[in-house]
């Protein structure tokens, strides 16, 4: 610990002088005030000496916290202090008891909430099966407090927002977690609540650390194009302006650019370069309502206003003031042409609309006199659905965390019961997910329903404003095959609790089946063999395999075969290298299962190095089926529960649901040079067909670059192909390199890299 220096004091003094005077504002009372003082100058003490991994002084982060809490997020005073305070029952030998006795006992719980969070965060995970889930263990608890006070995940998103901002001071294994954990929970966190600044800021910092080079082409071709296309916008605005004017409306209009991961994320799910996003610039109008008149009639006034100048797009009118978003979001969008002839979107907001698009469900508790949405009643709801989740005692942690991860992003839509009761269901709940949200046993015993008067099954999938009716019968039971469409958590859990009794009869006479085949061969039950069938099954777990082979879904009759199979590596078919011969693998498979515990001991806090080594038997590291990554692609290792090497991608939606859940097995993976081993991966081409273009494209890849292709594809239509290539490189240089000459081949229209799954 070390004393700080002048600067570092007068630095700690103009951090919180801007957040005193932020707080000034906030507080309602000099009472309030004097707390807020109280509790810098606590904090302060506690941290006294203790410096970030920045070299600043611990101190600024909870300052910077606060300022989040009070500014950008627009809490008060109790939250103010819980933020200064809540890293001080963690870091120092004070407890939530000394807090409680200076601040109170609501402050005390919040800080003690925020304690619970962080420690279940940085949980460290050292093996074995219970240890592996330890983190998600943490975080699914820490979540049942969450309708006791909101505004603790709300401080957490600022304490997690801060930490974005000063990562790059932290270690590549710890910045991997961060981002991971960032993207699957806090991201979809702060959008739920309605926290549009903090969320996008989140995005774009994630894209910037895991994609550093799109992110640096995005941002310079934003720039590029806001100087030539901005002057196009402002004329666009200001024959709007002088309408606004004219009509006696207090208002500002401001331009809008998507961010950089809006544009990177649609460039990737539409498949389009950047040129091709029509929709970069926005307008915003943001009005103080005249009295007399409601929000919602003068947002529509506004719309028809503009409208008489500029054609507008009917189709494409989003009238979230009269149904706002479950995040509270309201406002009313349309699209215009501008006069050169591009479609233009225009958000049209009252000042209250706008403080809620970008503080979200906070900035509500400033605004309870007028007429407007019920923010704490539509968060109660889903807040209620994750306890349901969280209370249920058949959802293991990990199961629970992609549960909440989809109840974060999923969109809801609005149906009726037959006395015109509304009820909000999930986007894509079907009919028997609607029968158990009204009450379980309806959901037990639903036969079928009528929905709009009409007789459908219950697998039917709901649309807005339909109006269902559950037909039922005494006799009828859950069905295991009702799991293959439920959508909701409620509905699986309900009939997963009435299958359980059923699924341990035949788990037990799936592993008795299996035991016995095994022992026909000779062969042991262990853990070489359930991974092998595992994989030959494409069952997720044990418990599952032996399920199917009870139930009879799984036939054992070729299971000798099965054994003796050994799987050739893609990364080296072709070289037409073989580890190990069928004689080998029946070696292999009969060992002893002492060896069992044998596994190499990796330091995970150093560099792992993926060597290549394709004469020996055991390879270094295992690539990800999910993303199939190449040398040059930014990675993420995972040590799994074997004791291999896995990597991923870091864009890998998968390595990211895993960093959340299991952070303690993140490996600080490398790439070495690769010489020898060829790796899989997709070209995809779009562009005019014309005579001699496929044999132009081969030619180039083998007889010039000497590159195996694995498969071709191509289709035309009406003098248009598509196709995709599948081909073995050494690295993303190598690749890059090919697309790039065959996408200046006359008619290419687009040549880019994209994922595939292994189809072998």
């Amino acid at each position: 610990m070390s004393d700080f220096t002048k600067e570092d004091n007068e630095l700690i003094q103009r951090e919180f002088e801007s957040l005193r005077l932020a707080a000034l504002k906030r507080c309602a009372s000099q009472e309030e005030y004097e707390g807020v003082i109280k509790a810098f100058e606590f904090a302060n003490e506690a941290h006294k000496g203790v410096r970030r991994r920045s070299g600043e002084p611990y101190i600024i982060h909870p300052i910077a916290v606060a300022k989040i809490v009070v500014q950008e997020i627009g809490l008060g005073y109790k939250s103010i202090v819980t933020a200064l305070l809540h890293d001080v029952v963690e870091d120092t030998e004070y407890t939530v008891e000394d807090v409680e006795r200076l601040f109170g006992a609501k402050i005390a719980s919040l800080v003690d909430g925020l304690t619970k969070i962080k420690s279940a965060m940085d949980t460290k995970m050292e093996g074995g099966k219970e240890q592996t889930t330890l983190q998600a263990e943490n975080f699914k608890r820490i979540l049942l407090t969450l309708n006791d006070d909101v505004r603790v995940i709300l401080i957490k998103l600022a304490d997690r927002l801060h930490n974005l901002r000063t990562i790059e001071s932290m270690p590549e294994r710890k910045q991997d977690k961060i981002l991971s954990e960032t993207m699957y929970i806090f991201i979809p966190l702060a959008h739920r609540l309605g926290l549009y600044s903090i969320k996008s800021e989140m995005e774009n910092i994630w894209l910037k650390f895991r994609q550093p080079d799109q992110y640096a082409q995005i941002c310079a071709k934003i720039a590029e194009y806001t100087q030539t296309k901005g002057v196009i916008i402002d004329n666009f605005i200001e024959p709007i302006s002088k309408l606004l004017e004219e009509a006696h409306y207090k208002f500002t209009i401001t331009k809008r650019i998507k961010t950089p991961y809006s544009i990177w994320n649609k460039m990737q799910t539409k498949g389009i370069p950047f040129e091709e996003i029509y929709d970069l610039f926005a307008v915003r109008i943001i009005f103080t309502p005249k009295k007399g008149s409601s929000e919602r009639k003068q947002c529509w006034d506004i719309y028809s206003l503009i409208s008489e100048d500029y054609l507008s797009n009917t189709d494409r009118i989003r009238d979230w003031v009269s149904t706002p978003k479950s995040n509270g979001y309201e406002a009313l969008h349309c699209t215009l042409m501008n006069p050169q002839g591009g479609w233009v979107e225009v958000q049209i907001r009252t000042v209250r609309m706008n403080a809620i698009a970008e503080k979200g469900v906070a900035a509500h508790w400033n605004y309870k006199g007028g007429k407007i949405a019920n923010p704490e009643r539509d968060m109660d709801d889903w807040l209620n659905m994750v306890r349901e989740v969280l209370e249920s005692p058949d959802v293991n942690a990990l199961e629970f965390l992609d549960k909440f991860h989809t109840g974060l992003l999923s969109k809801e839509i609005y149906v009726f019961t037959p006395a015109g009761e509304s009820k909000r269901m999930e986007k894509g709940a079907t009919a028997l997910d609607f029968a158990y949200h009204i009450h379980s046993e309806i959901g037990n015993q639903a036969i079928a329903a009528k929905v709009n008067l009409k007789l459908v099954p219950l697998s039917y999938q709901l649309r807005n404003g339909d109006m269902v009716e559950i037909i039922t019968a005494d006799s009828q039971k859950p069905q295991r095959e009702w799991l293959k469409f439920v959508k909701t958590a409620k509905a699986r859990n309900i009939i997963l609790d009435s299958l359980k009794g059923e699924v341990k009869d035949s788990i037990k006479r799936g592993q008795e089946k299996l035991e016995k085949a095994l022992d026909s061969l000779g062969v042991k039950l262990h853990i070489r063999v359930l991974k092998k069938l595992i994989d030959e099954f494409k069952v997720s777990n044990k418990d599952e395999l032996y399920s199917k082979i009870g139930s009879g879904l799984i036939d054992l009759t070729d299971l000798e075969k099965i054994l003796k199979k050994n799987k050739e590596n893609k990364l080296v078919k072709y070289w037409k290298l073989t580890f190990s011969s069928d004689k080998e693998e029946k070696e292999e498979v009969e060992e002893s299962s002492n060896d069992e515990g044998k596994e190499k001991k990796i330091d995970r806090h150093k560099d792992y190095l993926l060597k290549e080594n394709p004469l020996d038997k055991t390879l270094t590291y295992k690539t990800a089926d999910c993303c199939n990554p190449i040398p040059g692609d930014p990675i993420i290792g995972f040590l799994d529960d074997n004791g291999e090497v896995v990597i991923h991608k870091k864009v890998c939606p998968v390595a990211m649901a895993l960093a959340s859940s299991e952070g303690g097995k993140i490996i600080n993976a490398k790439w070495t040079k690769h010489t020898i081993l060829s790796f899989l991966a997709r070209i995809e081409l779009k562009g005019i067909d014309r005579l001699g273009i496929v044999n132009e494209i081969t030619k180039y890849i083998t007889l010039q670059l000497s590159v195996n292709i694995r498969k071709l594809f191509f289709e035309t239509h009406d003098g248009v192909f598509y196709g995709y290539i599948d081909l073995y490189v050494h690295n993303t240089n190598d690749l890059d390199e090919i697309i790039k000459t065959i996408g200046t081949m006359k008619g290419i229209e687009s040549a880019k890299r994209v994922d595939f799954k292994d189809e072998e």
